[in-house]
């Protein structure tokens, strides 16, 4: 049965006694320097419906993490646990803790691991709390040693959607609906594969209750998570587009804790990467085509110049990747013709740049006073670059 304990002392000393218990095993089993839980876990928590299953893909793209979700529900699939979560309840801490740290310490989960439903009470909390404290005093012991590089400073990250009570029950019989209906083609078609039926999908007083529950035991743990892991509730009901846009600020914002506050205020005027590159395109798309419409005579002299006196030379260095060519050309004596030249190639895939050198170069002698007169010059110096050919080992 879930923990029924209510006195925040009681939860702790249990949570300690399921926490060492599980603890004891795993050392006893794998041995400490085999205990390599993920670097990064990100912890996926939220009401029934909430959207939990809709996102967690969207997350792991999000943080490069390749293996697959850990959903609670899933790993704790015996006939006994499967008869409580029958019921709309929950399936006891002991059992949910001991599963769970033996999963996540699998090569596969080595880089980071993202858990959906963990943690659900109080207990789980208080283990979580514990297992991040032992992660650290690991760090700590191999510190300085060849296993070094498999004990990183953890990093938790908590993403916890919520959404009322109305649109939990509402998402439930929905969800209950669609797989009704996506098994009865399996069976009909004899394609595909079956997928679970759970009894709180297909009963609103089932599915009340399974909100009920996740008020009344998780929702207060996720709270008291806040006391060491800040983090932001998620509104759940918004479209999903504005879900997944809060869920990006979200995470930015647990990352930019990692830094001293006095450092972060300091970075954050700059931009980030991401915000940059996520209107490259766009932006470059709208510059090539007003080059067009604004300019057409210039644009259409520096496409004549890249394909005429450029790409044989990018050609011939198809090899290396790396081609540079240097013109007088006076064309480029126009900032505009220069950032023309560069955004096509960004538009074809390639990377250029230019350095603008001036060169004085004599043209006449004053034989009377000995003076030299010089012409001043522009060369343009461009550098493309680009993926090179792969030469065969």
């Amino acid at each position: 049965m879930a923990s029924t304990t209510n006195s925040p002392d009681l939860e702790v000393k249990y949570a300690q006694l399921i926490f060492g218990g599980a603890w004891r095993e795993l050392e006893g089993k794998f041995g400490r320097n085999k205990m390599r839980f993920p670097r990064e876990l990100i912890l996926l928590g939220g009401a029934p419906g909430a959207g939990k299953g809709t996102n967690s893909d969207f997350i792991r793209k999000v943080r490069g993490i390749d293996a697959p979700p850990l959903v609670i529900s899933q790993l704790l699939d015996t006939p006994e646990a499967r008869a409580i979560k029958a019921r709309g309840a929950m399936v006891g801490d002991r059992e949910v803790v001991g599963i769970l740290f033996r999963t996540l310490l699998e090569p596969e989960y080595e880089n980071g691991a993202l858990l959906d439903g963990f943690p659900r009470t109080k207990v789980q909390v208080e283990c979580l709390k514990l297992l991040f404290d032992e992660m650290i005093a690991l760090r700590r012991e191999f510190s300085g040693t060849s296993q070094e590089s498999h004990f990183k400073k953890p990093l938790f990250q908590i993403m916890v959607l919520f959404v009322d009570e109305a649109e939990s029950v509402a998402r439930q019989l929905k969800r209950g609906r669609q797989v009704v209906a996506h098994n009865e083609e399996v069976i009909r078609s004899g394609v595909g594969e079956l997928w679970e039926e759970r009894a709180t999908d297909g009963s609103e007083a089932l599915a009340r209750n399974r909100y009920r529950v996740f008020k009344e035991q998780t929702y207060d743990a996720l709270v008291s998570l806040k006391q060491i892991f800040h983090y932001h509730f998620i509104n759940g009901q918004a479209p999903i587009p504005e879900v997944q846009a809060n869920i990006v600020r979200e995470l930015e914002y647990q990352s930019s804790l990692e830094l001293d506050p006095r450092t972060f205020d300091r970075l954050r005027r700059l931009p980030l990467a991401s915000d940059i590159v996520r209107h490259a395109r766009q932006d470059l798309v709208r510059r090539l085509d007003s080059y067009e419409v604004e300019r057409p005579e210039i644009f259409a002299k520096v496409i004549e110049f890249i394909e005429g006196r450029m790409m044989p030379i990018v050609v011939r260095h198809a090899m290396s990747g790396v081609a540079n060519i240097n013109s007088e050309d006076v064309l480029f004596q126009d900032p505009v013709a220069l950032a023309m030249l560069i955004d096509v190639f960004s538009e074809r895939g390639f990377h250029a740049t230019v350095d603008v050198t001036r060169v004085c170069v004599p043209n006449r002698i004053d034989l009377q006073t000995g003076n030299i007169f010089s012409e001043e010059k522009k060369v343009f110096r461009f550098s493309v670059r680009f993926r090179g050919a792969q030469v065969r080992g």
